[in-house]
């Protein structure tokens, strides 16, 4: 079986705003090979700079566009293609957007491997530790505590039993910031996890006060509460608190992980399929947490296809706990698959069918997708 092309689409809605939502634009990705398998894979990075890092000509043994490295390659030499991609960009890549756009990549070809074997990807990746994983909603904070109170009780009656709220109007002010959780924490009851996601917006003595007001509201984690950059930062915040502390998304590579770990003692890490070097780096980013003994949670706000790749992870990862499931109204976040996925009684189904188990719904490519120029 050989690669025969990749295909790089770009969706966005016709109005998009500021706020923190991954789902409004999108970057999907078909690698076709000569036996007539597709495989799936979507980008969380700049929708057109990845499409160009795709299309792009090559300058010189360094630097190629990946369409021209991963063509004519066979897609179980997944190993080999992620070193050649990594390799033969490295004049302009090794993180951002060149290692974003090398995970879809590889999502697709995982994708590819399990369809080719008619095999469901966690088998191919070596585990099937749940046939189903726990979601948690994951939405941004409304901005009144009345919004707080009326979303997190519409997700509870809806099964959650765990949410999310994040960004919107979280990290300028820490007492008002404070009171929106301690309302979410209320109408969610004791039963039902919440976890806070600040948005990199704390300078270090914020995060240790809210930290531990939040210690005596049984919140379950507070996410990248500082910038990405700032490990020292974390690593004091980790030593002053029994909160855990989540990070990781911003992240690209295995090496970039072993140094956030190593530096920063951070219980939660959260690769992103779409961007941390797709389900052969994350399988070793995993196994990084696993010799730490911490959490590994990965980061999917975006559409189906990502958490597809999420689930697939998750259910062949021992110590992967939670499904990131967003609950945004985005067009192309709950109609890009033919079968959406669900969640029942605050859980999802891990997909049986071969590969990733997912489909593209070619009506909302064709509605929402950028005309080739």
């Amino acid at each position: 079986m050989k690669i025969t092309n990749v295909t790089a689409t770009v969706l966005r809605l016709p109005e998009i705003s500021t706020a923190a939502d991954g789902t409004q634009d999108d970057l999907i990705l078909m690698v076709e090979t000569d036996e007539g398998i597709t495989g799936y894979g979507e980008v969380d990075t700049s929708p057109i700079v990845g499409k160009a890092i795709i299309e792009a000509y090559m300058s010189h043994g360094t630097c190629y566009g990946l369409r021209e490295v991963v063509v004519g390659a066979d897609p179980f030499d997944y190993e080999q293609i992620w070193n050649d991609m990594w390799a033969k960009t490295y004049y302009y890549g090794r993180t951002g957007p060149v290692m974003h756009v090398m995970s879809g990549i590889d999502m697709a070809i995982w994708d590819i491997m399990g369809k080719a074997v008619k095999k469901p990807v966690h088998k191919l990746l070596g585990g099937s530790y749940t046939d189903k994983v726990r979601a948690y909603a994951s939405a941004l904070m409304p901005a009144t505590s009345d919004e707080v109170k009326k979303m997190v009780e519409k997700y509870v009656s809806q099964g959650y039993t765990a949410i999310k709220l994040g960004w919107g109007p979280l990290g300028y002010d820490v007492h008002f910031d404070i009171a929106l959780i301690k309302t979410a924490r209320k109408a969610a009851g004791e039963k039902v996890d919440i976890m806070i996601d600040i948005g990199k917006r704390y300078r270090l003595k914020e995060s240790i006060y809210v930290a531990k007001a939040l210690e005596q509201l049984n919140i379950y984690w507070l996410e990248e509460p500082l910038p990405a950059e700032d490990y020292i930062g974390y690593k004091r915040l980790t030593e002053s608190t029994t909160m855990r502390i989540a990070t990781g998304e911003e992240e690209s590579g295995r090496l970039a992980f072993a140094r956030l770990i190593n530096e920063t003692h951070i219980d939660i890490i959260q690769p992103d399929m779409s961007r941390c070097g797709g389900l052969t780096e994350a399988k070793k980013i995993a196994s990084l947490a696993a010799d730490n003994n911490i959490l590994c949670v990965p980061h999917a706000f975006k559409t189906g296809v990502l958490v597809a790749a999420s689930i697939q992870f998750i259910a062949a990862t021992p110590h992967a706990p939670f499904l990131e499931f967003s609950v945004t109204e985005s067009a192309i976040r709950k109609e890009l698959l033919v079968n959406p996925f669900v969640q029942k009684d605050g859980f999802v189904d891990v997909p049986q069918k071969p590969g990733l188990g997912i489909e593209f719904n070619n009506e909302v490519i064709r509605k929402y997708g950028l005309p080739v120029k």
